[in-house]
């Protein structure tokens, strides 16, 4: 009589744990059906897209050419104490000046680069 019982109460598990993926099963279903409808909701509500006469146009003259220079750092300015980044100028960025000399350095071959 025991084993009958036994194997009532696994059915009934097994039962239980199938019924327990079904709805977590329809919860997820539920939850992709929500957040497509929110996000078919979301794309309504933005503007639509620029049409070709709104879209950015060449400048007359054509598009902006390449300008090459040659930039030099700026000296770090001497302190008594060190600076922090931001005591920099430029807020820690490296600042630069055009170069005095305008023309492109070469490798000669005699230095590493």
């Amino acid at each position: 009589m025991d084993t009958a019982w036994m194997a009532m109460d696994i059915a009934a598990g097994r039962g239980a744990l199938g019924i327990g993926l079904a709805v977590a099963g329809v919860a997820v279903v539920a939850v992709l059906i929500g957040a497509f409808w929110y996000g078919a909701r979301v794309k309504r509500r933005e503007p639509p897209p620029p049409t070709p006469e709104e879209q950015p146009r060449l400048p007359e003259g054509g598009p902006v050419g390449e300008v090459r220079e040659n930039r030099e750092p700026d000296e770090v300015p001497r302190s008594e104490h060190r600076l922090t980044p931001h005591q920099m100028p430029g807020f820690g960025n490296s600042p630069s000046r055009r170069g005095s000399s305008e023309e492109r350095p070469r490798w000669d071959g005699s230095s590493s680069g």
